[in-house]
This record gives C-alpha cells, structure tokens and sequence, in this order.
C-alpha cells in the first residue's frame, strides 16, 4: 500500500486563484455576450520588450547551429546573467552580493515554494497576514502548520503577523520567537511598502533570535518613492539573517517565459539540533543540483538583456504604465467612495469593502453587475476579510473602463 503525504489534507479549500478563474468561467459561459474586464490575477498584459525578444531571437538561433548548440547548463545559472545581477541590482546600490551567492531560477513563486527543503519541520514559521498563499500552503504541506482551526481560520502552529489599517499594514514583531519569518514588500496584496527604519527593526529581531527573514521582493522595480529600500541587504547585517527572491515576471514581464533569482549570502548559517553551524548557500546549491536542471539558456539571455542600457529605459516605459493604471484605479475608487491603500509603490491595491459585505460578495457584485474581476481579501488570509484586490496589469483602456464601470456601480 502506497501512502499519500498527509499534511496535503490540511490545506483548505482549493487554491485562490484557480476558484476566482472557475467563477469566471461559469459567469462567462451563462453571459457570452458580457466583456469581463480582469483586474485579479496579478498578470500583465503589454509584451515583452523588443530588447529581450531580439535577444532571444539571438539564442535560438545559436542553439541551431553546432557551435552556438547548448544543453545542461549550470544548475545556478549561466555567470553572464549572474553577473549582471551581482553589478546592476546589487553593486550599484553599494551592496556587495557575489555571483556565487546568486542562483537563477524559473520564478520566484518556485523559489518561496522550495525554500522550505533546506529547513527542519518543526521551525516555527511566521507570515503577516493577509498573505500570498504560498508562503502559508508550502509549510502546509512541508508539516509546519499544525491543525487548521475552521472558528479562528488560522493554523495551529503558524504565528499570524495582522497586516491592516491599525497597524498602518506594518506588521508588529512577533511576541514569541520564531525561526523563520516571511516578509513581502512591496506588499502583496496590500500593496504597501516598509520604509529603512522599519525594515532595520525586522533585521535586528532576527539577528537578536537567531532567525531567518525570507524576503519577498518581487515587485522592488515599482518602487517609486525615496528611502524605501529595494533589497533588504541594503540594511546593515541583513546578510547574516536574510534570504532574497527577486522575479522578472512584473518587472519585465516574464510572467510567460519564467525567469528570477534568489540569494543566499555566504554568511547566512543555519544550524542542526546539535549546535554546529551549516552554510545555507551550500545546502540551497545543493538542492538545486538534485532537483533542478537549470533556467533555459534562451531565458537567461533574455533576461541578460533587462540590464542593457535599451532594456532598461524599455521595461521603465512598461513599469511607468503600469504605476499609471495604479494611479487610475486608486483615484477612481477615493472618487467612488472607498478608503484605497497601495498602488503608489506597487501594482496592487487594496480597498475597504463596504462594511455590509463580504468580500466574496464583492467579487460576485463586482462581476455580476460591472464585469470586473478582482481579488477577494480573505483569500490572503482571515484579516484579509473586509478587503479587495485590484491590479494594474491590464491595458490602460481596459483599466479606466473598469472603474468607471466600479464608479457608476457605487455612486448611483
């Protein structure tokens, strides 16, 4: 008898974003004659720039020809974008991160997911909430969640750090100690940032308790506003408690093609029950040899591109439109009423449903009255009830008509 992993069995419900599609479906297939305008799955919509395409392009065809032909390549990524990563997003803002502290993969929801393999099962694990579900499934089914309590909406053993207006979504540090902590900033979903003091805070808690901080920064690129750090290394000793994720999917819209990085700094140990110390770089590059055949050469090339000069100024131009739609939707709900968070540092906001609904009534009124598809809040977690998602990766046309159609709905 084969036996299943049964901590697969406390994970609740099925996942967010495939039960919004399902509802979109059926509404689509019952009014074919209705154009549904999606704000909710945080994909984009403009190409990818004619920088990366040309150099793609270039790819192919050297893997057609016996010179340029390449198979496996190096597990951690090819050093020509390794590199780029080590001088553009790091060295250039004076933070000394090294090729080999740098493993290129296939996206860095992949990455959140696997982390895990490297860290004992009884960790006890901290999320803020609300919260990308990853974070929270993955040590679901890796066994660090305990018994999922259906009253509280929360698992036993997983310390909720409470994300809301309260707290002006900054979270508190946890009263007990905990080994490894998530943070996302710029946040997802709220779509709020954390400024250097506050983030020096998080680091000195994890240097002081001996726990490790893994730092969600996939949407760093819109960040647009001073003395919001980019990388969490730009804070002092961050090397020593933190782990980085960084993608390509919002920033050059690789959401398609698949393309990010994480970083494990040399200095960052872990430790067995023993007391000795371990390399978690080691152990990451060793997992990585067993369980990955390396990011596709043609996408590591497109990737290489982002950081020349042309690549730069043209993802700026896609990020600025998207920041642009953010402004349309955040001034368009204020004008109909709602209380917005986000969408000034990040492509998400996050509104104050009226106090009436849940937000999955929300998202049915949303959809059955102005055929605009967003993001319930208690998707993200219990204190994401009261909340809703929108994202700015639609078109510009698409985005104004879909809050005039939200305006029109709530300002009869």
């Amino acid at each position: 008898m084969s036996y299943i992993n049964e901590n697969f069995l406390e994970l609740q419900d099925s996942y967010l974003f495939s039960t919004i599609a399902k509802k979109v479906a059926k509404y689509t297939e019952e009014h074919p004659d209705k154009k549904i305008i999606k704000l909710g799955i945080g994909d984009v919509t403009k190409p990818i720039v004619p920088a990366c395409i040309e150099a793609m392009k270039k790819a192919v065809e050297e893997m057609g020809t016996a010179q340029g032909f390449r198979g496996y390549g190096p597990e951690q990524g090819y050093e020509f974008l390794r590199e780029e990563i080590s001088k553009k997003d790091y060295k250039a803002r004076n933070i000394d991160i090294s090729v080999n502290e740098i493993f290129v993969s296939d996206g860095s929801k992949c990455d959140c997911g696997n982390i895990v393999d490297i860290f004992a099962q009884d960790n006890k694990v901290a999320i803020t909430d609300p919260v990308y579900p990853v974070y929270l499934d993955t040590n679901v089914m890796s066994g660090r969640s305990g018994k999922y309590n259906k009253e509280k909406e929360t698992y036993d053993k997983i310390v909720y750090l409470p994300v809301t207006a309260e707290n002006d979504f900054k979270p508190e540090l946890p009263k007990e100690r905990v080994d490894l902590i998530y943070l996302c900033f710029p946040n997802n979903p709220t779509g709020t940032v954390l400024d250097k003091n506050e983030l020096e805070k998080w680091v000195k808690y994890a240097m002081e308790n001996k726990s490790i901080i893994l730092y969600d920064a996939a949407y760093e690129a819109f960040i647009t506003e001073e003395n919001i750090p980019h990388s969490i290394y730009e804070i002092d000793g961050a090397k020593e408690v933190a782990i980085e994720f960084k993608s390509y999917s919002k920033t050059a819209g690789f959401t398609g093609v698949r393309c990010g990085y994480v970083v494990i700094p040399e200095e960052l140990k872990g430790n067995t029950k023993n007391g000795e110390e371990v390399s978690l770089n080691k152990l990451w590059n060793r997992r990585t040899c067993t369980k990955f055949n390396g990011t596709p050469y043609i996408t590591q090339r497109a990737a290489q591109a982002i950081y020349t000069e042309e690549g730069q100024k043209q993802i700026r131009e896609n990020i600025n439109y998207y920041l642009e739609n953010a402004k349309i939707i955040r001034e368009g709900l204020e004008k109909a009423g709602f209380k917005v968070y986000g969408g000034v540092n990040s492509p998400y906001i996050w509104l104050k449903i009226p106090e009436s609904m849940t937000s999955w009534k929300f998202f049915d009124k949303l959809l059955e009255e102005a055929n605009v598809v967003g993001t319930p809040g208690s998707g993200f977690g219990p204190h994401g009830e009261g909340y809703f998602r929108l994202t700015a990766f639609n078109t510009k046309e698409n985005t104004i008509e879909a809050i005039e159609r939200i305006k029109n709905l709530f300002l009869q």
